[in-house]
């Protein structure tokens, strides 16, 4: 695609103030390590609310729910609505009240005073996998992807680009600095996404256009579909939609930095409208695109090929900053929270126990170097991967390793009886049985798989735990969920009237989001 100045322009400048606004907002990051890890606690439900849905938007979905629903249909938006039903729903009413009024630095701290050091270096281990190789690595590969598709830049070079630049500030200003950028990434991803959004439906025949797909809008299709089974509500999605909003350190160190725990449920919910309103302007343009380009044959290249087919010139520049927006947004958060539990779970256990603060905070920023090298190696490989959708692809990898972390969660904030030799077994099953699984029934739908193997970690830890006998009685009566959980601490009780009360805001979007399931059924 041959640029205009104007495009290159506003690319790069938005590039350099993004960087730029990193390393300043890392300037008065201090060597405190909850101000560097946690941002001091000091962020407001519309930054936490923001910065979830900034680090959660990104290439895989601008470029791979993009070409999953022109593949698939509406149905595509049913992997980030099941997340306001589902995770989000298990963050703000079961997880919530734990995390923050234990003071916990990462989720896996839960696991550690729930059952003890074993199951906490296991979730850094399996989260560690996520990271690199869903979270960072296939984040930049389909980034660089659509960067070679309208600009003709070699993939490696745009991997390596996007990776250090977003690395430098990420690593020098910690969490402050992630959700400085954040905040305008997401103005920039949804400005973008809405000019694109509009010019395609403009393109496709208007509003009517939109009308006419709806006739074929569905979100439940029949058991035999390869890739969206109806089934996949019965484990696979309640597996993937707990571990990824409620139990998972990329999203929940945004709520353990809260000012306090009001400010902590209305970001969860604040982000819940934002998780309504973005998918539509990515799957959208996707629903209408047929008439546009018809038959196009990889529908991962459908988002490079309408910037390039409907966008004037400047426009161009400003959609694709939205893009690198939802790269650098979602990679920073990544690496950020990578270095967390390597710091807070790994070095400060079992490395250095007596760490100063100035010596984690050091220690994060190396670990950091680390990461983004295997981010970067971890992308690389994907460069040779098939045509099928990489979204898809995302989501299969996400099958291996979260039975086993949903499990140990919900097993142990729900039943008193589950054991730290019951919440291990079910952790160390998940990877070896999603791969026999893969490997004894490899045209079974990855939704289906990942959900027996979700169950059978579920009934492998009761199992394990009726046979043991649990040491940590005394210090799971606080970590056990019951219905004096929701209620508030004295001193935000003052919080929830009127408008003001979550619960309320919780209840529309809920009804909102209910709607298109009955009636789309």
């Amino acid at each position: 695609m041959n640029l205009t100045t104007l495009d290159l322009a506003i690319f790069i400048v938005y590039i350099a103030g993004i960087v730029f606004l990193g390393l300043f907002a890392s300037k008065r990051a201090s060597d405190s390590k909850r101000n560097y890890f946690l941002a001091g606690d000091k962020l407001p439900w519309w930054m936490i609310g923001g910065s979830i849905i900034a680090a959660n938007i990104s290439s895989h979905h601008l470029v791979g729910a993009m070409g999953a629903a022109y593949k698939y249909g509406f149905v595509a938006v049913t992997l980030e609505w099941g997340a306001i039903l589902v995770g989000f729903n298990a963050l703000l009413w079961i997880f919530l009240p734990f995390y923050l009024r234990n003071g916990f630095y990462t989720v896996p701290e839960y696991l550690e005073k729930r059952f003890g050091n074993s199951t906490r270096l296991l979730y850094a281990i399996l989260i560690m996998f996520t990271y690199i190789f869903v979270e960072i690595g296939a984040v930049l590969f389909l980034g660089a992807l659509s960067l070679h598709a309208l600009f003709g830049l070699p993939i490696l070079y745009s991997i390596l680009g996007m990776a250090l630049l977003t690395g430098v500030y990420t690593i020098l200003g910690g969490l402050r600095a992630v959700i400085w950028t954040e905040m305008v990434q997401l103005s920039v991803l949804v400005l973008g996404g809405a000019i694109l959004t509009y010019a395609t439906i403009h393109a496709a025949g208007g509003l009517t256009a939109v009308m006419e797909t709806s006739k074929d809008w569905k979100m439940f299709y029949p058991a035999d579909n390869p890739d969206f089974p109806w089934t996949m509500y019965l484990g696979g999605v309640i597996c993937i939609s707990v571990f990824y909003c409620a139990t998972n350190q990329f999203i929940v160190q945004r709520v353990l930095a809260a000012k306090n725990e009001w400010h902590a449920r209305m970001g969860v919910i604040f982000g819940d409208y934002l998780k309504f309103l973005v998918p539509l302007i990515i799957i959208v343009p996707a629903l209408v695109a047929p008439k546009i380009v018809p038959h196009l044959d990889k529908p991962d290249l459908l988002f490079s090929i309408l910037v390039e087919t409907l966008l004037p010139k400047g426009l161009v520049g400003l959609v694709m900053a939205g893009l690198i927006s939802a790269i650098m947004s979602h990679v920073s958060g990544a690496i950020n929270s990578c270095t967390t539990i390597l710091t807070v779970d790994v070095y400060s256990q079992y490395i250095n126990k007596n760490a100063t603060d100035k010596q984690a905070v050091r220690f994060g920023q190396l670990a950091g170097v680390g990461i983004i090298i295997a981010g970067i190696l971890s992308a690389i490989i994907l460069i040779s991967y098939s045509d099928r959708s990489v979204f898809l692809y995302l989501m299969n990898l996400y099958g291996l390793f979260t039975p086993g972390i949903a499990t140990m969660f919900l097993m142990g904030i729900f039943w008193r009886g589950t054991t730290s030799k019951g919440a291990l077994a079910a952790g160390l099953l998940t990877i070896p049985m999603s791969l026999m699984m893969e490997l004894v029934f490899p045209n079974m739908p990855f939704f289906n798989r990942t959900g027996i193997v979700f169950w059978t970690c579920m009934l492998v830890c009761w199992g394990v735990s009726l046979m043991t006998k649990s040491s940590q009685t005394e210090i799971a009566a606080g970590l056990i969920w019951n219905k004096e959980s929701l209620q508030l601490p004295p001193e935000d009780r003052k919080y929830y009237t009127g408008l003001r009360n979550p619960a309320l805001w919780w209840v529309i979007i809920t009804l909102i989001v209910l709607y298109f399931y009955v009636r789309y059924f």
